[in-house]
């Protein structure tokens, strides 16, 4: 189970998820977002971080010489796109990169993700009117695409994931990989160092427990 920490806006928050055990860190480049981060304290927070560790890059509508200029003084590994970009326009910056889909009622999840068709990933976030992330809430697990239906694609279940629903939601939803932000932060953009290292030991246990009773069923 792989686990990003996102909503990263400081040095020492940057280490405490990396100590925790985080595979992943995210940085939004989104100005009306509490979370957001100055081309500064990414480019920081970069030159901070082991190069072993994924930094990735959110995004929501930007015009393409925002994101080219972040990508000029921030090494980041991987794009996130959080708003109504196409895969054309994901493709452009010749980055893997990752699609965020927000699960409106009506949305059908494998087609949508079928849309982006070299996304590395697709990141399950819930839906809110006129707010493309971080809200808090949470959306009904069962709906993430599984077997056949996902077809191997890799799945990040996000959404008012913390600590204390973690172990349930990787039950109900099977994801590849988990993302958290708003869930162990002790304020916007100051995470809390006890929910980080909760949650990812609750993730990574979660998904060992998993792997045992998927062993058990089939036997072997």
């Amino acid at each position: 189970m792989r686990v990003k920490i996102c909503g990263i806006t400081s040095v020492e928050d940057a280490r405490l998820a990396v100590d925790a055990g985080a595979d992943a860190l995210g940085m939004v480049f989104y100005p009306p977002s509490p979370r957001h981060v100055s081309l500064e304290q990414a480019a920081e927070i970069a030159r901070a971080v082991t190069p072993f560790v994924v930094l990735t890059g959110l995004f929501v509508d930007a015009h393409p010489q925002e994101v080219e200029q972040v990508l000029a003084q921030v090494p980041l590994n991987l794009l996130q796109f959080h708003g109504n970009e196409t895969a054309a326009y994901c493709r452009q910056f010749h980055r893997p990169y990752i699609k965020a889909l927000r699960m409106k009622p009506e949305l059908n999840p494998s087609e949508a993700m079928s849309a982006y068709p070299d996304a590395r990933g697709y990141l399950l976030d819930a839906y809110r009117k006129g707010v493309p992330g971080g809200t808090g809430d949470t959306f009904d697990w069962q709906r993430v695409p599984q077997g056949r239906e996902r077809n191997d694609r890799q799945v990040i279940l996000a959404g008012g994931l913390n600590p204390a629903n973690v172990t349930q939601a990787i039950s109900a939803a099977v994801p590849d990989a988990v993302d958290v932000s708003g869930g162990v932060e002790a304020a916007p953009g100051r995470k809390d160092p006890d929910k980080v290292r909760e949650f990812v030991r609750a993730a990574r246990a979660a998904a060992t427990s998993g792997a045992s009773s998927n062993a058990l069923i089939q036997g072997v």
